[in-house]
């Protein structure tokens, strides 16, 4: 079996092939978009062009927008094929269901209500219901399935946001096909309202369930559901709010909309803001423990937390062994941020001992790979700028695994019949340990720096 690949490792996979899910996922969601622009061509009226202009008019955009939430995403990126599968899905997935559950529900309403009532109930209450569960479907997918890729706000808003792109991308296309297939000029007036005016509705409804996933999966306890219930609650009112507004009070309600959502997107703003530097806080709080074992030292601390020092050390490294040394100065901060994370998921006991144990394993042998592959490009070279004397981890090999610090999860043993509560058990026969492990409560070596649970190193 070959050796886990970096991207593997960062990715958290088990191996370096594709998880079939996400394939899955991408050839689906492809399928439902080219459905859904098919029948929207058949069922409205105009040139096959029309197709190409609205897409054409669409993607810049869409393609601005994107960037955006890539450039949110740099401190501690998420998998490619992740965010590609969120994309795809408001593309696709999300978008064609959207299609036909509205359209099926606006006809059963014109039938009860008559056709102008039911245009303006499904625009106002069956639209924002439907779609947002659609795009919010996806996300709940990724916590099921890929619940250790969400690490904090910022994840599930870079989620959300893509996934609420997508669906804006080719609704945007869909209702420019329909303005070119209307009164002259009209297309122009569409542009401006969803290309220019409010670009960000789409994926900014679809954060607010965005942050309920995120907490959702970085907590325990019952809290994780009325957060995933509530984020999709604040997304369907945002929705609700600006379709009903522009429908039902026209102009004055479009304004009232757009002065709600900007300062909801200022919100938002503010905790991408915070949670960056809760992302630095947390390198500063665990990677000083591992100071002794030579995987970081304290000038590394400070390269680390910061966007400037992190850019600055991949131009020297390529500076210095060229794209290769760029890339593995990036596999080790990159697996020096997911260590930090890794402490904190423990933490808050969002993830199992043994899994805890088997990912540090795997990112501090990256971390050792991404500093042998540039030494073996460039054996001798020049002074770091953050490297005083070249005191850095990225300089020396770490020391043995078995001397670097664990964390503060306690861990419940199984009870035994006859066994007094608070005495845990030794293992016996049949409770095999893991080598360096042990079971609360048992004398073993003592504490290293940063370790304030029972557990001794590993």
């Amino acid at each position: 079996m070959s050796a886990l690949s970096p991207q593997s490792v960062l990715e958290g996979r088990n191996s370096n092939r594709a998880p079939v899910s996400l394939i899955i996922g991408l050839v689906v969601s492809g399928a439902c978009m080219l459905l859904a622009l098919v029948s929207y061509f058949l069922l409205v009226p105009g040139a096959p062009g029309n197709v190409v202009i609205g897409m054409l008019l669409a993607l810049p955009t869409a393609i601005v927008l994107v960037a955006l939430f890539l450039l949110v995403d740099r401190l501690e990126p998420e998998p490619r094929l992740n965010l590609l599968v969120a994309f795809g899905w408001g593309a696709g997935v999300a978008l064609l269901g959207a299609l036909i559950v509205n359209t099926v529900s606006e006809s059963v309403l014109a039938v009860v209500f008559g056709p102008e009532t039911a245009t303006v109930l499904t625009v106002s209450v069956i639209a924002p219901v439907v779609e947002e569960s659609f795009k919010g479907a996806l996300l709940l997918f990724l916590l099921v399935v890929r619940r250790n890729e969400i690490d904090g706000p910022t994840d599930g808003i870079v989620y959300a946001g893509l996934c609420g792109l997508g669906f804006a991308l080719v609704e945007n296309v869909l209702y420019y096909m329909q303005g070119l297939a209307s009164v002259p000029g009209e297309i122009w007036g569409t542009v401006l309202i969803r290309g220019v005016v409010a670009p960000l509705g789409h994926p900014m409804y679809t954060a607010m369930t965005g942050l309920g996933i995120a907490y959702a999966a970085t907590h325990r306890g019952f809290g994780r559901f009325f957060a995933i219930f509530f984020g999709w609650c604040a997304a369907v009112f945002l929705h609700a709010l600006w379709n009903g507004g522009s429908v039902l009070f026209g102009l004055g309600g479009l304004i009232l909309a757009y002065i709600v959502e900007a300062v909801v997107l200022l919100v938002l703003v503010i905790i991408l803001i915070r949670d960056r530097r809760r992302l630095v806080h947390l390198i500063g709080r665990y990677l000083p423990a591992y100071i002794p074992s030579g995987l970081v030292a304290p000038n590394d601390l400070n390269m680390l937390g910061t966007m400037i020092g992190r850019r600055q050390a991949r131009h020297w490294a390529r500076s210095q062994a060229g794209n290769v040394g760029a890339q593995a100065m990036g596999d080790y901060q990159l697996a020096a941020t997911e260590l930090a994370l890794l402490h904190s998921q423990a933490e808050r006991r969002t993830i199992e001992p043994q899994a805890f144990f088997t990912r540090r394993d795997q990112i501090v042998g990256l971390m050792r790979v991404a500093r042998e592959a540039f030494f073996l490009r460039r054996p001798q070279p020049a002074p770091a700028p953050w490297a005083r004397n070249e005191q850095s981890g990225f300089f020396t090999l770490p020391k043995q695994l078995n001397e670097m610090p664990t964390h503060k999860l306690r861990v419940q043993p199984p009870q035994h019949p006859g066994q007094a509560p608070g005495n845990p058990p030794r293992p016996g026969p049949q409770q095999q340990m893991p080598p360096g492990q042990q079971w609360p409560g048992q004398p073993g070596p003592p504490q290293g720096p940063g370790q304030q649970g029972p557990w001794p190193p590993r």
